[in-house]
């Protein structure tokens, strides 16, 4: 496989992170398609076990997400805007400090955004935990499961 295709998948793959935020966007389906992508291309143990991770690991996410209560984002008074920017800070607590610098970088980013949006700390934990309630938890299941695999992606191209 060349760097370009490796590229594109990784493309790809940033994409359907990205994605997991964005109304309307399949990003769990993404990182899955570029996995499957990968792997019929290159045809080893490494990458058939990568896909076979990875779609037991999205489909548990989307079962977890299923079984999680529904709420809209828009009776809440949430911003899709504070959404985006908390999981692109997540995605980069993610490889910062591992797994954990998402949950961190996810609440961290809601709550300062907020601050700076309403002004003053009581108002901004108040509006942190409204997200969390309403969007937080299914966002972060999929983003979670999303940089899983990225990173099992990332990790069986440099083992190669």
């Amino acid at each position: 496989m060349g760097t370009a295709q490796v590229c594109l998948i990784g493309a790809v793959m940033l994409l359907g992170v990205v994605g997991v935020s964005a109304p309307g966007v399949p990003g769990t389906l993404l990182c899955w398609a570029a996995v499957l992508w990968w792997a019929t291309s290159e045809h080893t143990t490494l990458t058939w076990g990568v896909l076979a991770g990875a779609t037991g690991l999205l489909a548990v996410a989307q079962v977890v997400l299923w079984l999680m209560p529904s709420r809209r984002i828009r009776d809440s008074g949430v911003t899709w805007r504070t959404v985006m920017i908390a999981s692109g800070v997540a995605t980069a607590g993610f490889f910062l400090v591992p797994v954990l610098g998402a949950p961190l970088g996810f609440t961290g980013a809601v709550y300062v955004h907020e601050r700076a949006r309403i002004g003053g700390h009581r108002a901004a934990w108040s509006a942190t935990r409204r997200v969390m309630r309403t969007v937080g938890g299914s966002v972060l299941v999929e983003l979670m499961a999303c940089l899983i695999v990225t990173g099992a992606w990332v990790g069986a191209v440099v083992a190669g």
